[in-house]
């Protein structure tokens, strides 16, 4: 808790420079689910001057949403976005349009790349182990698909999946074979099913150290990057699909794009309902969601 606070002291000095007049500042899963969740959010307004809000999991899936939202491939008719979070990983099945995107439903389930790790283990993973992963998170999936009938949807309908975390962002820049993370490279790329499961066989045969060495994992995920990967998995056996576009973008971008959207300075494209956000609007010209957007190249 303490090293969090002292990081947060940081960004209130960046914001004090830079003079932010509006912002929204929000925690997640870690947040929601630990004992002393409000003593935290106490203590750094105490200490930081920072109003954290806990937001609820809909609101979070919401964010997710509108922070990829530009990315979403126009001519198809429904797309399944997800986010691999730490301690939970979001679903949000959209229907697609000219005008933009809805909402038809969404899940939250309480698995993420940390917790699946501390359950099964990130630092040496096999075949077995990795597929003991994909079959407990399987279960929640499964049950998202009897209440939605998603699979119907995909076959009968033009769809694609949106990633945007840090295990589809990864598998990208390793498939780019980048000697550097570049998110101009990996933000709006295209991959396929086979190009995926190409690059977890390939993190599946590595050890720690060499996953540690890749330099689109480094020491920090490399623990962690199977659990993301048996999650994905678990998604793509689930709901089979050809074409999955990354994002490196979310929840940031979400809350970047409500507020001009909400201050009248982006044209908002589906659903952006996302909860109210504080602090008093700034006038500015208005662009709008297409230039919002990176044209970025595919890897097919």
């Amino acid at each position: 808790m303490g090293r969090s606070i002292e990081a947060l002291k940081i960004c209130t000095d960046k914001m004090i420079r830079r003079n932010v007049g509006r912002s929204r500042l929000i925690a997640t899963e870690a947040c929601r689910q630990a004992s002393n969740g409000p003593e935290f959010i106490r203590r750094v307004r105490d200490e930081t001057g920072l109003k954290l809000e806990i937001i609820d999991r809909e609101t979070e899936a919401r964010l997710a949403v509108a922070g990829s939202a530009a990315l979403l491939d126009l001519e198809c008719e429904t797309a399944l976005v997800f986010d691999i979070g730490g301690g939970s990983s979001e679903l949000m099945w959209l229907s697609v349009g000219a005008t933009g995107h809805h909402i038809e439903a969404w899940i939250s389930l309480p698995v993420g790349v940390v917790t699946l790790a501390e359950k099964f283990g990130g630092v040496d993973v096999n075949g077995e182990i990795f597929e003991t992963m994909v079959s407990d998170v399987l279960p929640y999936l499964q049950e998202f698909e009897k209440r939605h009938q998603i699979c119907h949807e995909f076959k009968s309908k033009n769809s694609h999946m949106l990633g945007t975390s840090g295990t589809v962002t990864t598998i990208a820049g390793v498939y780019l074979g980048l000697k550097r993370y570049d998110r101009a490279k990996v933000d709006g790329c295209w991959l396929n099913s086979e190009a995926i499961s190409s690059v977890t066989g390939d993190l599946i045969s590595m050890s720690y150290d060499e996953r540690a060495s890749s330099p689109c994992i480094g020491k920090e995920r490399a623990d962690l990057v199977l659990a993301g990967c048996a999650i994905l998995e678990a998604i793509k056996r689930m709901w089979p699909c050809t074409r999955v576009r990354v994002a490196d973008r979310g929840l940031r971008e979400g809350i970047l794009t409500t507020l001009m959207s909400e201050d009248g300075n982006l044209k908002p494209i589906g659903t952006l309902d996302t909860g109210p956000c504080s602090e008093k609007p700034k006038n500015a010209p208005r662009k709008s969601q297409e230039e919002f957007s990176n044209r970025q190249p595919q890897v097919e």
